[in-house]
Formats: C-alpha cells, sequence, structure tokens
C-alpha cells in the first residue's frame, strides 16, 4: 500500500508543478501549459539547425529545390496572413520561414521551431506533385503554430520536477533506495506511455491543421488521402500504434476525410496566368514572319 500511496504522492506532486502560462492553438482552440518562452524556444532551434545545416548537402536538383521553396513561401504566407487576421499578428515575429531541400533518401521531413524546415529528397517520389507536397509542409508548420515542441519540453520539465518531489517525499518516509528507485521507475514509465500518446495526439493536431493550410494557401486538400495512400504502401513494417508516437495509417486516413469537409470551406484554388504569356509570344513569332515574307517579296520584284 505504501509503494501504490508513494506513486499517486508522485503523480500529484508532478501535477502540482504544473505552472506556466496558458496559450490557445490556433485553429483548433486545444488549452496549452508552457513554461519556455517563443523566444527561449526559437534561440535553441535556431542554434540546431544551423549546427544541422553544417553537416547537410543540400540538394544539386534545382527544380525542385525552387518547388520546395515555392510551396513552403505560399503555405507560410498563408499562414501569416491568417494569423494577422485573427489577432495573432504578435506570433509573427517568432518564425524565421526557411525551406530546404536535403540530399538523403529517407522519405522525410520535419520542422524546428520557427518555421525552419528540412524536406528529404526521398520523399519527393511519393508526393509526386506540388499539392501532396503541400500537405506534407502543411503539417511540418503546424507543429511550429501549435508551439508542439514547447509543449513537449514544458512536460518533460514538470515530469522531472514530478520526480525530484516524488524521490524527495520517498525518502522523508524512510523508504529504502531499491524501493525508491522501483517507484521512480514505475512513475517514469507511467510518464514514457503517457507521452507516446500525448505524441500522438499532436500528429493527429498538425494533420489537421496542417490541411487546412494547404488549403489556405490554395492546394487541393482532398490529395492528402491518396498521398498517405502513398506512404503506407512504401512501408516495409508497421508499428503498433499503442507503442508508436504516431497514429497509424489508418487512423490518419479516416481522421483526414472527417476533416475534410472544414478545410474545403477555406479552400480556393490556385490560378496560374500561362494563357497570356504564350499568346503574346505566339503573335510575336507570326508578325516577324509575316514581315520576313514582304520583305522577300519586295526584293523579288
Amino acid at each position: 500500500m505504501k509503494s501504490i500511496r508513494i506513486i499517486l504522492m508522485s503523480m500529484v506532486a508532478a501535477m502540482l508543478v504544473s505552472c506556466g502560462t496558458t496559450n490557445t492553438v490556433p485553429l483548433t482552440g486545444r488549452k496549452q501549459s508552457l513554461m519556455v518562452s517563443d523566444g527561449e524556444v526559437l534561440s535553441l532551434s535556431t542554434q540546431q539547425y544551423q549546427e544541422f545545416m553544417k553537416t547537410a548537402k543540400l540538394s544539386t536538383n534545382a527544380a525542385n529545390t525552387e518547388m520546395v521553396k515555392r510551396v513552403g513561401t505560399n503555405l507560410a504566407n498563408a499562414v501569416v496572413n491568417y494569423l494577422n487576421a485573427n489577432g495573432l499578428s504578435n506570433d509573427v515575429q517568432y518564425y524565421k520561414w526557411t525551406f530546404n531541400l536535403i540530399q538523403n533518401n529517407q522519405a522525410n521531413a520535419w520542422c524546428m521551431p520557427g518555421g525552419l524546415i528540412c524536406v528529404y529528397e526521398g520523399l519527393l517520389p511519393i508526393t509526386q506533385n506540388e499539392a501532396s507536397l503541400a500537405i506534407v509542409l502543411g503539417h511540418e508548420i503546424a507543429h511550429a503554430v501549435a508551439r508542439h515542441s514547447a509543449e513537449q519540453m514544458s512536460t518533460q520539465m514538470k515530469q522531472q520536477q514530478g520526480l525530484q518531489i516524488g524521490a524527495a517525499v520517498a525518502g522523508m518516509l524512510g523508504m529504502g533506495t531499491n524501493t525508491q528507485s522501483v517507484v521512480s521507475s514505475i512513475v517514469a514509465q507511467g510518464f514514457n506511455f503517457k507521452n507516446l500518446s500525448y505524441s500522438r495526439s499532436h500528429e493527429n493536431e498538425a494533420d489537421h491543421m496542417g490541411l487546412i493550410f494547404a488549403a489556405m494557401a490554395g492546394y487541393d486538400p482532398q490529395v492528402a488521402t491518396s498521398f498517405w495512400q502513398r506512404m503506407a504502401a512504401s512501408k516495409q513494417n508497421q508499428t503498433a500504434e499503442f507503442l508508436s508516437d504516431h497514429p497509424s495509417d489508418e487512423t490518419r486516413i479516416k481522421n483526414i476525410q472527417g476533416w475534410m469537409p472544414e478545410a474545403l470551406k477555406y479552400y480556393k484554388p490556385k490560378t496560374v496566368s500561362v494563357t497570356k504569356a504564350a499568346t503574346t509570344k505566339k503573335a510575336t513569332t507570326t508578325k516577324k514572319t509575316t514581315t520576313t515574307k514582304k520583305a522577300t517579296t519586295t526584293k523579288k520584284k
């Protein structure tokens, strides 16, 4: 009974140290408690990103690099417009939108706080088109906008404080070292499983927000289903969802289909004007041909 009581006391202690500021996630309206500031997180992420880029090899494919930057910039502009229009203009200063395509065969992309994003070349054969790439980048950007990294850091800080308090309480009650170790392990294991579930909730939220961000930027959100189906088909091994920090592909696709009506409300297809340029070029060519013909006729006379 004492061990159970100590475990409960440790968990209660962890909850008691849940201080910090309360923030509301854009679009979803979810409340979160943060113990680190945007400025602190941005400073750390910028340092880590710079360190990574020192060893990373940028793609030499100019067309694909330009595509990643173009799609990323379109999404970033849509997000900034949304933040400015919804009373969140103060958040904009904490973004340093950066989009790089990296020489790596993994089908992966990631985002550090502040909008520092890398896409690996191995992802492009699966995205296949700009709209699907926008789904991926929208998801990564959503992690930054929702402050998921800051929330994870805050959670770890609270857990560490809870463990320290639990250990102190155990010592005060005269528990042996081995018992204290077991208690700490059990509590820590509980936190680990909570973090796995917590990470899945972040992934779900990023899917939800990212779908809408892609739609805001003018990319058809309906391509998300086929993209994730291709992504699922590319995986050789599947991890049981309850042990993974990502939702299963089946769950992800089902959720996306449920959010689709909401995303489509934001969707306004992008229009690219190429007809006018082509017509002008054609007219110029015709004019040159006519002039040449006329000149030739005059010469014959």
